[in-house]
């Protein structure tokens, strides 16, 4: 199913992620490192596990996108029931504030609700206030503090790990 949406002045279409999107996910380069995730991701959208938004723009490309793992075998916080887990959710910087974010992510909690979700949960660095306040001011509310290590495997096969303390925001749909 397609989920699409239009605004008069940008001709934004939210919609889920095709195999053919996933290079553009990279944006020129700058997550490239990410390429085994995004490929990851795509797979477990493919089996039913985890769904892939992404915003676009005639002409523009590809300005946003949005996962939400809904099940998983390692976490009770997301089930495939009731609970769902946003993450790699992003604005290309050029487009931050004109209400892209809000739209994928007001769409997204729809979608959720629709397939009978109940609650979402993310994690939002600490250091990135705006992101915070746009989850405040959709509701999500900060329940713990995490400490943000994980590792995975970039383009090239090579473990990075990262180091970025979060709080875990939580919202009832």
């Amino acid at each position: 199913m397609m989920m699409v949406e239009s605004s008069p002045v940008y001709q934004l279409t939210l919609r889920y992620a095709l195999a053919k999107d996933l290079p553009a996910l990279e944006w020129e380069g700058e997550f490239t490192h990410f390429r085994r995730i995004f490929s990851e991701a795509f797979h477990q959208s493919e089996q039913g596990k985890a769904i892939l938004w992404v915003a676009e723009v005639p002409g523009e490309g590809i300005l946003g996108q949005l996962f939400v793992q809904i099940d998983s075998e390692s976490s009770p916080k997301r089930d495939g029931r009731k609970r769902a887990y946003i993450y790699g959710f992003r604005v290309r910087p050029v487009y931050r504030g004109l209400g892209i974010g809000s739209r994928m992510l007001q769409t997204a909690e729809l979608d959720l609700a629709r397939r009978g979700f109940r609650r979402i949960c993310l994690n939002v660095s600490r250091e990135n206030r705006d992101a915070r306040r746009l989850y405040e001011s959709f509701g999500y509310r900060v329940v713990s503090a995490e400490p943000g290590v994980w590792s995975y495997l970039d383009e090239k096969g090579i473990r990075r790990h990262v180091n970025e303390p979060a709080w875990r925001m939580e919202k009832d749909l």
